[in-house]
């Protein structure tokens, strides 16, 4: 991962061409911390030129696993993430034909005390599992969301084989999540 500093926040360069880690500058005192989350000037500057329009949050318990779900074009969303009360590994699949890493995943551990940052751009299918005892999960999404254009890909994909660090006797997931198909059988349409 490669690292560089702008202005109020640190950006991660992940293996995976687009994915981004961000960790806002943490400003602490005797009455507790400010951090800012988002500001669209900076965030353009170290390459998220975004325009988000949707904002969502979710609260889930420990053991919950979500995903790995994408919007299908033209309704694909790039995702700002983060986790607000609690702790999640995040992950990002790579579903870009032609891009070197199709079909490759990558992680990263957000939480209330690291207050990282995950921008997952357009092309990827996205989940996350709750690693704490209740988890508050927010996304900003650039496009609005469209039930018809939903998609998947099996979480438990044995030929993408992520550790999604809850056992999994204990791994609650929803009915939906669990008809996805697997990448092999999977036709991108990005």
């Amino acid at each position: 991962m490669h690292r560089f500093l702008i202005i109020a926040m640190n950006i991660i360069k992940t293996p995976i061409e687009g994915l981004l880690v961000i960790e806002p500058m943490v400003f602490k005192d005797a009455r507790g911390y400010f951090v800012e989350t988002y500001n669209e000037k900076r965030y353009r500057e170290a390459g998220i030129d975004a325009q988000f329009v949707q904002d969502n949050q979710s609260c889930s318990s420990y053991g919950v696993v979500r995903g790995l779900h994408f919007q299908r074009p033209p309704y694909s969303q790039a995702k700002l993430v983060c986790c607000t009360v609690g702790r999640v590994l995040d992950v990002a699949v790579d579903l870009r034909k032609d891009s070197p890493t199709f079909g490759q995943w990558y992680s990263v551990e957000l939480s209330e005390e690291n207050k990282r940052q995950f921008f997952i751009p357009r092309g990827f299918a996205h989940g996350f599992s709750v690693l704490s005892d209740q988890a508050i999960f927010t996304y900003k999404c650039d496009n609005l969301y469209h039930p018809e254009a939903d998609g998947g890909l099996l979480l438990s994909d044995p030929s993408l084989a992520i550790d999604w660090q809850v056992p999994e006797q204990l791994r609650i997931i929803s009915e939906k999540d669990t008809k996805h198909p697997t990448f092999g059988d999977f036709q991108s349409p990005f």
